[in-house]
């Protein structure tokens, strides 16, 4: 197993990461901004289980297949950038004057709802996979036992530290869509803002290139 001066290494490269805004982190603050804080971590699981898809892809390198296969990374990219614009539309139209149609659905239903959403997000998102190929590798010594164990460790580091941040950016969105939900127009307007916000992300991954 890699050594603790490693680990330490590892984990602040990753925290420093995560603290940058991402695919995932601006996921998770639109989906609290568009329906609350509940929502809002239940997409944090979501995207922690797409993490972890991504982790088990690169474990046993299926990851590596499709950043070395154009068609493959094209066919990712456009399963998870057209999958956010398609939920960017569905918020965009749940913030008509329809709303209570929305908000009247059982709370369970939502949760489950903003967590499958989300776990499709990430597990689709070719970005993220990129992002544990290029950094897992570099910490990874092959003396210190077996590589798909220490890219699973390293890459469960990540994943968790991912989540970490974007459940604090989620206590973050809540408390201002507290202050700021006092009214439907405003409430509308966030919901509108969280679809743009969804739609410039799909936008963000259709335009991804394949790292060379």
């Amino acid at each position: 197993m890699p050594t603790l001066e490693t680990l330490g290494l590892f984990a602040l490269a990753a925290l420093v990461l995560a603290a940058m805004p991402g695919p995932g982190l601006f996921y998770v603050v639109g989906r609290t901004l568009a329906s609350g804080r509940q929502e809002g971590l239940a997409s944090c699981v979501g995207t922690a289980l797409g993490g972890t898809v991504h982790v088990i892809a690169g474990t046993v390198g299926v990851s590596a297949l499709v950043m070395e296969s154009a068609a493959a990374f094209t066919v990712l990219k456009f399963c998870g950038g057209l999958y956010l614009i398609a939920l960017a539309i569905q918020t965009w139209r749940d913030a008509s004057p329809s709303l209570a149609r929305v908000e009247g659905q059982p709370h369970s239903n939502r949760r489950l709802r903003a967590l499958r959403q989300a776990f499709v997000v990430e597990a689709t998102n070719p970005k993220t996979a990129a992002f544990f190929l290029a950094l897992i590798p570099q910490f990874i010594a092959l003396d210190r036992g077996s590589v798909a164990l220490q890219f699973i460790l390293l890459g469960s580091i990540s994943v968790a530290l991912n989540t970490a941040m974007d459940v604090a950016a989620v206590a973050m969105a809540a408390s201002l869509r507290d202050r700021l939900a006092g009214s439907r127009r405003t409430l509308l307007w966030l919901r509108r803002t969280s679809a743009g916000m969804l739609g410039g992300l799909g936008l963000s991954v259709l335009l991804t290139r394949r790292p060379a």
